[in-house]
């Protein structure tokens, strides 16, 4: 398994909603437009795939990073994911 944060960035509200409630169902809302990805390359590829349809390539933005497995991960303030994160 893999960690990958997605973000976004869109600019109408309707497909905003879109893919905030299409994110939901496949990676966990960390902030507004930031989630945590877990699973394998080809579920990730899946769920790009899939959100790429919602999104418009001339006037919205929709990026994927790796998080490193090894290597320092902190987090300051009140936790969004579960403690077994």
């Amino acid at each position: 398994m893999r960690e990958t944060i997605i973000c976004y960035d869109i600019c109408c509200p309707r497909r905003l909603g879109k893919m905030h409630r299409y994110l939901r169902k496949c990676a966990v809302p960390i902030q507004h437009s930031v989630f945590l990805f877990i699973g394998s390359a080809r579920q990730l590829e899946q769920c790009m795939q899939e959100a790429k349809e919602i999104i418009d390539a001339k006037e919205d933005d929709l990026r994927a990073y790796p998080l490193p497995s090894y290597g320092l991960k902190a987090r300051l303030g009140k936790p969004v994911l579960p403690s077994k994160w």
